[in-house]
């Protein structure tokens, strides 16, 4: 998890994020933002997820979790 924590917070461009916290309360979070995860996701943790899963976790644990799920699936 700790991985994930660290490239989500150089994707969404801060120092540090929190499993509750918003994805679309960040200033940085855009359509780049959404596609670097879809990279993120599928690069580092051998998943694909799509736009509209994404909008769907609504925080950052709620990715985190559907990430796992695919990868469990």
């Amino acid at each position: 998890m700790e991985n994930f924590l660290e490239q989500m917070s150089e994707i969404l461009e801060v120092d540090q994020v929190n499993l509750g916290d918003n994805l679309e309360g960040f200033e940085a979070w855009d359509s780049l933002a959404t596609l670097s995860i879809i990279a993120m996701a599928d690069e580092e943790f051998g998943v694909s997820i799509v736009n509209q899963e994404i909008t769907d976790a609504k925080t950052v644990e709620g990715l985190y979790n559907l990430i796992l799920s695919k990868q469990n699936a």
